[in-house]
């Protein structure tokens, strides 16, 4: 599993360095990010450096550059029409220190999204506008990424509502306990 993991946390990587899209916006953050195929050639296997409460705190190092992050699985997941199929959905926080990137939240949503459809992530009462491209989503607003990471340090739980190519809407809630333990022992361990 912890293979297929790393597997998607670089696709997701990879899929947002792909070529721009007219809707991506112009404040994400830049990435570079090999692709799957060579970092898993790579010796890349994530390991686990601990548990804490749903969210598992990992690090890997695909051709030699160290990344680390914070996974869960969603709590619950709901699709309307119900009983939809799709593919396992995760959140992600991402730390990879040879591209300053700190505390990058992102989503693997388990189905190809609807081209131009809005996604949000809610927090704490807040609700951060997300974009997608392919099965994974960002924040739009990357300044607004400090303060939902905060948010969601100290909140009981995340929901995250997208819509597939087919039409399907789906709500995924993410428990977030364990989250601020996790990112804090990758901070340990992924010093830059």
């Amino acid at each position: 599993m912890a293979g297929a993991l790393m597997c998607g946390v670089i696709s997701l990587a990879h899929a947002q360095n792909a070529s721009p899209k007219t809707t991506k916006p112009t404040t994400a953050k830049p990435e570079a990010a090999p692709s799957p195929a060579p970092a898993i050639a790579g010796g890349a296997e994530p390991t686990l450096i601990g548990q804490f409460g749903t969210w598992g705190a990992y690090t890997a190092t695909p051709n030699g550059k160290k990344v680390c992050f914070a996974l869960a699985k969603p709590a619950s997941s709901k699709t309307n029409p119900p009983n939809r199929p799709r593919d396992p959905a995760y959140a992600f926080v991402s730390t990879r220190p040879s591209e300053k990137v700190v505390n990058e939240v992102s989503i693997m949503i388990g189905y190809a999204l609807k081209p131009g459809s809005d996604s949000t992530l809610e927090v704490a009462g807040a609700s951060y506008a997300m974009y997608g491209q392919g099965d994974g989503l960002w924040i739009k607003n990357a300044a607004e990424e400090e303060r939902m990471v905060d948010a969601m340090r100290k909140a009981a739980d995340a929901t995250v509502k997208g819509i597939s190519a087919k039409g399907t809407e789906t709500t995924d809630v993410f428990s977030l306990k364990g989250l601020s333990q996790a990112l804090d022992r990758l901070a340990q361990d992924c010093k830059r």
